[in-house]
């Protein structure tokens, strides 16, 4: 087996390296991230893939200034993290190991450049082991299949098979060795998307899982570099609802540092028909999962997208009308206690963010330091802000001293090819009470998503009802960020 003392000995990311990116740790005492010096920390991002056009120019050494031309444009825009998959098995060029359990040189290389130009840039990697749904779909070429020589019988047996479990660690092992000591590593989604199906649709198979990689991972970094990057599972949303025997893994194992989950709902998020009702199931995603939480950990979508709309109708929604739907779903995470904005499965041809979402993933890092996120002890109030006056949704979170409040209009316009955007003209006058503020005066900085900048401030007293707030929205929506005046 090849090992990473023996390939591109000249690498500077190699194993047990420590590098001058802080580390990413969980808030102590908030439900947020920060960096090991202490300052926050939000992941801003989507879902990437190696074999996709931005990054492709890797895999070879084809256009690594292409690569980081890129990831500096991202950073640019405020972007602070990508979702890979160590393996994206949609072709067979980018396998981590062929046959099983020997580690393709060229895919190493990509990965050291990879993760040096994430160094260099400044970006962080969320890091799945692989990519479960193109293994599941193409197992028949995969090396891990028992007829390629490898290890496993049958897919279904990805999660449990023994022999395929430790195949799986050794691979874990191996990135940690030569690219764990990266502060550009911020955490390690330990498998991809789980499923009943990738383990015998057994009861115990994601606890399972979760109870021997995580250890095994956690204890071999602390060997290596002193410390342990941080931990999830990431799951397909619906899923929980359909077995919900699998939500105590998701949300509440104790060896995990935070909770992921896909927001794929069938008819609103993954075929949207128009921009509100979207953000309105992120919204109420959001709140479901943070009530599935008991401690601490933080909570993000690290998937979401019109996957139905793109893979089953062979539909690209049109642009400025993704560029809504996207900008919705965002805020509707952010303000009701997501730690940031949801990560977007592009689902577009080609598998890219459009200008607008990358403005409107700019216009999110504008906001971020309105709010004090390290000291925030949010819950979630989309259900308890009371709107006494216009037709908007609202979206928000709040603790005794801080809230965030995202107000949508409901009124939709006109169809364009059978969708509908939000209605933006004229203006809305709408009345809200925030609940749960301490007695006091209060200052509401408001926020044009569009446009990415503060447009005023409004300064009110709260009472023992709630802070109330009077305002005019003269375009689609409003974000706020209530702090003590």
């Amino acid at each position: 087996m090849l090992t990473s003392a023996s390939l591109h000995p000249d690498s500077t990311m190699t194993g047990g390296v420590a590098t001058g990116l802080p580390w990413i740790e969980r808030a102590p005492g908030a439900p947020y991230f920060v960096t090991d010096t202490g300052e926050p920390w939000t992941p801003i991002g989507q879902n990437d893939a190696i074999s996709w056009r931005e990054l492709s120019g890797l895999l070879g050494r084809r256009d690594l200034p292409g690569v980081e031309r890129h990831l500096r444009g991202l950073r640019d825009r405020g972007v602070t993290c990508l979702r890979l998959m160590l393996e994206y098995a949609e072709g067979e060029e980018h396998y981590f190991e062929r046959p099983a359990g020997n580690f393709v040189p060229a895919m190493v290389e990509l990965w050291d450049d990879l993760f040096a130009l994430c160094e260099r840039v400044g970006l962080y990697i969320l890091l799945t082991p692989m990519d479960t749904f193109f293994t599941w779909i193409r197992f028949d070429q995969h090396p891990y299949n028992r007829a390629h020589g490898g290890p496993c019988a049958d897919r279904s047996q990805l999660m449990v098979c023994p022999e395929t479990r430790a195949l799986v660690k050794a691979r874990l092992a191996f990135a940690t060795e030569r690219w764990g000591g990266s502060g550009a590593l911020f955490a390690w989604d330990l498998w991809n998307e789980m499923h009943p199906a990738q383990g015998d649709n057994r009861p115990d198979a994601f606890p399972n899982y979760i109870d021997d990689v995580s250890p095994f991972l956690r204890n071999l970094e602390i060997r290596l570099h002193g410390r342990a990057h941080l931990q999830c599972v990431s799951v397909f949303g619906p899923e929980l609802i359909w077995k919900p025997w699998i939500v105590e893994p998701i949300f509440r194992h104790p060896l995990l540092d935070f909770a992921n989950s896909h927001f794929y709902e069938e008819g609103t998020i993954d075929d949207p028909m128009d921009t509100v009702a979207p953000a309105v199931s992120a919204g109420r995603l959001t709140r479901e999962a943070l009530a599935e939480i008991n401690d601490l950990r933080p909570f993000f979508d690290s998937e979401h997208g019109p996957i139905h709309t793109f893979k089953d109708h062979g539909i690209t929604l049109p642009e400025a009308y993704d560029d809504e739907y996207f900008r919705h779903i965002q805020w509707a995470h952010l303000a009701s206690g997501g730690a940031g904005g949801g990560m977007r499965w592009p689902n577009r041809s080609p598998h890219e963010l459009t200008p607008g979402m990358r403005a409107a993933q700019g216009a999110l890092s504008g906001f971020l330091p309105l709010i004090d996120w390290p000291r925030f002890l949010r819950r979630n109030l989309n259900d308890e802000i009371a709107v006494e006056a216009g037709a908007v949704h609202a979206f928000g979170c709040g603790d005794a001293s801080q809230a965030v409040v995202w107000l949508l209009r409901q009124e939709l316009g006109e169809a364009v090819e059978g969708r509908r955007f939000v209605a933006s003209g004229g203006t809305v006058a709408a009345t809200i009470r925030v609940p749960g503020l301490a007695p006091g005066r209060y200052r509401a900085t408001l926020f044009d998503t569009q446009a990415g900048r503060e447009t005023g401030q409004v300064e009110a007293e709260a009472d023992d009802a709630g802070l109330r707030l009077s305002l005019l929205l003269t375009s689609g929506d409003l974000a706020m960020a209530i702090r003590a005046a």
